[in-house]
């Protein structure tokens, strides 16, 4: 049952309902079968037996209540609730109070407000409300600090060799260490801040000569130090980890990067997420550097879509589960001492500095949950209904467990790939940074914690390219292990890729069919399925959107699917923000991949959780159908074309004033004048024109000096090409290189539009139009078509398996148009849905003063339009079944099985003419 039926549901329960059944109506409109609904009244089913109540188990408690403080009443059903149900509800039917045993929400509503409120019970419908997490503005500010610090070292060291850069960023890690080691323990509060201002001159002339002092003193042990150091450098402690190990040149100063240090060391950093790393290393680091590599980094609440589905989330369902038993709380410590979380395209770290973070603090909770057991056990804390919580038999271990004090989470769980050396060295920081945090946590929960110093060697984050690595070279798989993939790998779509990316992807994926027309994060996808492959190992990646769109489906996911791998969550397309200096605008989805199994699989759109059985390439709910790109239509339609392409280096395209001044001038020119149209001038109502010159008219059309003049600009145009093809355009000038015209009428569909329209624009055109190559064109097309397009089973159809620029709706006719499965009809039926073409181009003449885009948005669409629409919708419909889809994902199963019919049915008749072809060739 899908949202929109779950709101009508709740509107037309308030519209008529009895206090005596009310609560079963409500249970009818999220989806509870008519069966379980008897068994509640007959009592088989209800976990109360008190008169007037409803006990659903892990579902609902429910009751009325006539009281003066219904408040009071749910508090009291709160707290004394057993079975664990989702809701716990009451109401006088005046006021209507709910509680979420599970997020912690209150409804408090006047009881006929409820359908305003209705996404508040979707979970008993499983469609979850994912919770958000909200960016730390001192993330920010702290990214902003070091892009500034960097700009103003920069403006004192022009140098730009790689030596130089890469001396720099390193050099900026290790001020990023010192910084967070004052502020969080490591080192003595500002510590380094103030021994580099009272050690220091003002003018910054030695500031790089006493922190190459520093680094060195901090890379060496306090026994084997000199002991003529000035004893403020000796109070600092031995680092290690290789962080302060190689020599490198540190930059000049001047009196403001000097200060702009110690301005940064006000930073209060202990307050700062580690997204601060990847941010920071963006900022720095060059433009040009970063699109080539892809680099990416990823805000922690888009990281958490990742983490918390792909292992998060149950693991705490295992904690929650069981909290009261101490036996399987030690099972889960070992679990999570034992998981390895491994990033093959880490950057600086942020998916693996999350993911460690998530995974102490659950421990920490494990631990303070044991301790309250022992309590309990004890006697400490005893009240027998406390005490009936914990299983008997494990009564005597809860109240002899011994704890340990300290983490048995190790960075050592973390593996990772990054090409790029420096983000390789900010992501081993991170880490190290992100371990001590934990630590400070630990202690300040349980009064003692692991020591940070020195620092471990991280010799599972590797420095490579991970096109090229064994990836189990570099995160060992072993029997029982259980491996988490994750991260936010390079994009780069076919047209963006650089020869070293084309190798790469010849190198992973050249068993594939048209590879290279993949984004080459594909090879991420493939190594990563390959990698989980038969073992307890699940992975996920942030992804572009169109690794699940358009003809990139077929190349992709049939490889992936014929090694037993199944889609298990995704996150549908939303955009992409990180806390960078320069925010990205991208359009991402997030897919999760496991062995084929048999439970639930998770959609999540718009900040809610779809339960559904299987996920499709298409990250749909539906059938695991791939669409393959075709020739021709495989339904009866008139063939679609592009239309037509000028190639003419603007020479025969016209503005609206150079129209008119032709024309002016020429009056006998209007012959050569047509009208062009493209995606932008039909939806938008702009004005283009070109010059349409038959080779017959040549002559005539050269005796006017300006269309002269136009042609040889063409023609110098195309001579100038490196495209031989493009040479021999030169040949005819006066013409576009498509010559396509209709004997009478032609249907236009633009090749892009905004993904708010719940219609593309279509429409008829004359013969005095040009379609251009920036859309599609049926020419003289049965009347009929122009509805199937318009329709609501076409736009369901477009919005799957078609791609998208950005977000916005990309038409491909390989893809959508030729694909598209459509039943043979009457001409009965045809003449239905011409007549509703005819009524919607009625309703746009009735509003002629308004553009397609004008007509077709979604908050200012005529009512008429729409309801000429809804008709058509209901005609294309029935040419499908009698019975009216009652939802979209309904609409798309429908297709769905339509087009694998379709497609077995060609292939039949292909064979069956190819073997009477054989039979023929015998007997002859």
């Amino acid at each position: 049952m899908n949202i929109t039926q779950i709101e009508q549901n709740t509107q037309n329960l308030m519209k008529s309902f009895s206090k005596e059944n009310f609560i079963f109506d409500l249970l009818l409109a999220y989806g509870t079968p008519n069966a379980s609904i008897a068994r509640l009244k007959n009592g088989n089913m209800n976990m109360s037996k008190v008169a007037g109540e409803v006990s659903i188990k892990k579902k609902l408690f429910y009751k009325q209540d006539y009281s003066l403080d219904l408040n009071a009443t749910l508090a009291n059903m709160v707290a004394t609730v057993k079975h664990k149900p989702r809701f716990v509800v009451t109401t006088d039917f005046k006021v209507l109070l709910a509680f979420d045993t599970k997020t912690f929400d209150k409804l408090d509503i006047d009881f006929n407000e409820l359908p305003k409120h209705f996404d508040f019970f979707l979970p008993l419908a499983g469609i979850e409300k994912a919770q958000q997490r909200d960016e730390n503005i001192a993330d920010v500010k702290a990214a902003e600090k070091m892009a500034k610090l960097f700009d103003t070292i920069k403006r004192d060291n022009p140098d730009d060799s790689p030596e130089f850069i890469h001396n720099l960023n390193v050099f900026l890690s290790r001020l990023l260490f010192c910084f967070f080691a004052e502020d969080t323990g490591i080192f003595k509060e500002n510590q380094f801040t103030n021994a580099l201002a009272s050690h220091t001159v003002i003018d910054g002339g030695d500031l790089k000569y006493w922190l190459n002092t520093f680094f060195k003193v901090l890379n060496t042990a306090e026994k084997n130090r000199d002991k003529n150091i000035p004893s403020y450098l000796n109070d600092f402690p031995y680092v290690n980890g290789g962080l302060f190990r190689h020599d490198i040149k540190a930059p000049n100063f001047s009196r403001r990067s000097r200060q702009a240090i110690i301005d940064c060391g006000i930073m209060r950093w202990a307050e700062i997420n580690p997204d601060i790393f990847g941010s920071m290393f963006q900022a720095v680091i060059g433009a040009d550097q970063r699109g080539s590599l892809g680099q990416h980094y990823t805000s922690v609440p888009n990281i958490m879509k990742v983490i918390e589905p792909l292992f998060l989330n149950e693991l705490y369902e295992v904690f929650e589960n069981n909290k009261y038993e101490p036996r399987k709380l030690k099972e889960l410590l070992h679990r999570l001492s034992q998981i390895k979380i491994f990033d093959p395209a880490c950057g600086s770290g942020n998916f693996l500095i999350i993911a460690y973070k998530e995974l102490r603090k659950l421990e920490i909770k494990i631990i303070k949950q044991l301790l309250e057991l022992q309590k309990i056990a004890s006697g400490f804390r005893a009240k027998e209904e406390q005490l009936e919580l914990i299983p008997k038999t494990q009564l005597s271990l809860a109240a002899s467990y011994q704890v340990e004090l300290f983490s048995h989470i190790s960075v050592a769980q973390f593996y990772g790939i990054e090409i790029d050396d420096f983000a390789h060295e900010v992501a081993m920081l991170a880490l190290w940074l992100t371990e001590h945090q934990m630590n400070m946590e630990f202690f300040s929960e349980f009064g003692q914690t692991n020591p940070t110093l020195p620092l471990q060697e991280l010799n599972n984050i590797v420095q490579g390219n991970a096109c090229r690595l064994n990836w189990e070279n570099v995160c060992p798989k072993k029997e029982g292990d259980e491996i988490y993939i994750l991260g936010n790998p390079p994009y780069l779509g076919a047209r963006m890729q650089e020869g070293k990316h084309k190798a790469d992807m010849d190198y992973v994926l050249s068993s594939f069919q048209n590879y290279r027309d993949l984004d080459y994060i594909a090879c991420w996808f493939y190594k990563g399925a390959q990698y989980i492959r038969g073992i307890n190992s699940k992975l996920s990646f942030v992804s572009t959107n169109s690794i699940c769109q358009g003809l990139q489906v077929g190349l992709l996911w049939p490889n992936v699917f014929n090694l037993g791998i199944e889609i298990c969550f995704a996150h549908l397309p939303f955009k992409w923000t990180n806390n960078a200096k320069s925010k990205a605008a991208v359009i991402v989805s997030v897919v999760g991949l496991s062995n084929a199994n048999t439970s639930q699989k998770v959609i999540f759109e718009n900040g809610l959780a779809k339960r559904v059985k299987f996920i499709n390439a298409y990250l749909s709910d539906g059938a695991n159908t791939i669409i393959e790109r075709r020739s021709k239509p495989l339904s009866s339609f008139n063939k679609m074309s592009f239309g037509n392409m000028p190639n003419d280096g603007g020479g025969l395209i016209l503005t609206p004033k150079e129209k008119n001044e032709l024309l002016k001038q020429n009056p006998e020119a209007h012959v050569f004048v047509k009208r062009l149209l493209g995606a932008s001038e039909f939806i938008r109502g702009n004005e283009r024109f070109c010059l349409w010159i038959s080779d017959d008219d040549l002559e005539q059309a050269n005796a006017i000096p300006f269309i002269t003049e136009r042609i040889e600009l063409t023609k110098a145009h195309r001579l100038k090409s490196k495209d031989s093809g493009t040479n021999d355009l030169a040949k005819r000038s006066h013409q576009f290189r498509d010559r396509n015209v209709p004997k009478s009428t032609q249907i236009i569909v633009p090749s892009v539009s905004s993904e708010r329209r719940e219609y593309i624009p279509v429409g008829f055109l004359n013969t005095d139009t040009v379609i251009s190559n920036s859309a599609q064109a049926i020419y003289d097309p049965e009347s009929y078509i122009l509805g199937v397009l318009s329709s609501k089973m076409h736009m369901i159809w477009m919005r799957t398996v078609g791609g998208k620029l950005k977000s916005d709706y990309r038409y491909a006719k390989d893809i959508i148009y030729n694909t598209f499965p459509f039943p043979y009809i009457s001409d009965q039926r045809k003449e239905e849905i011409t007549h509703c073409v005819l009524r919607i181009l009625e309703e746009r003449e009735n509003h002629s003063g308004k553009t397609p885009a004008q007509w077709y948005d979604p908050d200012k669409m005529p009512d008429g339009l729409r309801e000429a629409h809804r008709l058509n919708d209901l005609a294309v419909e029935r040419c499908y079944r009698s019975k009216p889809f009652e939802s979209d994902e309904e609409r798309l199963e429908y297709l769905f099985k339509l087009y694998e019919k379709m497609i077995a049915d060609e292939k039949a008749k292909e064979a069956e003419l190819k073997s009477k072809k054989n039979t023929r060739k015998i007997k002859e």
